[in-house]
């Protein structure tokens, strides 16, 4: 079983491209986990892939600094560098991106938001309240 979760920061901002021969998007990014039984402040840097939906709406709405948490599978591989050596690679490809802080949104995100809200089909009963969101998230 290839199972892996990771809770950590940004490093920097999220990288988005499309793949040309089928435009799935993939969003790559670096996360800093710390390791909390070292007696010095330690942290490993994990790249993650992701594909999809969630490649868009990670480049979308995180950016560096901010807490994730990520569920996927670790892959390895290796390429050869310009001087001909063997680089190893260790990524996660995640299945799933949890936003764990609220982070500054930039007005522009604010309206995605909204404009998202206003396009949702909401069952009858239910509706947007401003202030129904965990203690803890504030």
């Amino acid at each position: 079983m290839n199972v892996t979760v990771l809770v950590g920061r940004l490093t920097k901002d999220p990288e988005l491209r499309y793949i040309p021969q089928t435009e799935t998007a993939v969003c790559s990014f670096t996360l800093a986990v710390d390791r909390p039984q070292s007696k010095e402040k330690t942290a490993d840097f994990i790249r993650i892939i992701t594909f999809g939906k969630t490649a868009e709406l990670c480049e979308k709405y995180i950016g560096k600094g901010r807490l994730v948490g990520v569920t996927g599978r670790i892959q390895t591989g290796s390429y050869k560098d310009k001087d001909g050596k063997t680089v190893y690679t260790i990524e996660v490809y995640a299945d799933r991106v949890e936003f764990l802080d609220r982070g500054e949104k930039t007005e522009l995100q604010e309206r995605n938001f909204k404009a998202e809200d206003e396009n949702q089909d909401i069952p009858s009963g239910f509706a947007y309240v401003e202030d129904d969101e965990p203690s803890f998230m504030k």
